[in-house]
């Protein structure tokens, strides 16, 4: 019950302390700009190749854009909705590129790559929900708590 009690007064400070935290409106700008810009240069490197490599190329591009932009709303807003949305992100992005990579296998092979990555996404979705759900509760009661009177 202690620890309950400790987990929820610092899930609580955590999230009183994290507006100090955020950034300016002009500094989220410039660093989603930068993430923009770090995109489109990798997407540029993806042009050289050629086939599967490229598409491979582009969705891991496209993923690391995702994810970092998804870790920037959650640095900007911290809350466990963020920190699931970051989770999320990496689950797609991961999933994104080893499905790009199962279309260099044939037949069988292809099917089996494709439902293995498609596993792997289903697990940290599921993750990335249940940690979100533990955080709102540990955050919950320390809120709900009634104040004690002297």
């Amino acid at each position: 019950m202690k620890l309950q009690f400790l987990a929820g007064i610092a899930a609580v400070s955590c999230l009183l302390a994290a507006p100090a935290l955020a950034l300016t409106k002009e500094e989220f700008k410039a660093e989603k700009a930068k993430i923009e810009g770090t995109y489109k240069a990798e997407k540029a490197k993806c042009d050289a190749l050629k086939d599967n490599a490229k598409d491979i190329c582009k969705a891991e591009a496209k993923g690391k854009e995702k994810v970092a932009k998804a870790e920037l709303d959650a640095s900007n807003k911290p809350s466990p909705r963020a920190d699931e949305k970051v989770k999320l992100a990496k689950a797609d992005a991961a999933y994104d590129v080893a499905k790009e990579k199962c279309d260099d296998l044939k037949d069988d092979a292809k099917k089996a790559c494709e439902k293995e990555a498609k596993a792997a996404k289903d697990v940290a979705q599921k993750e990335a929900r249940a940690t979100k759900v533990s955080a709102e509760k540990a955050a919950a009661p320390a809120k709900a708590m009634p104040e004690k009177k002297s």
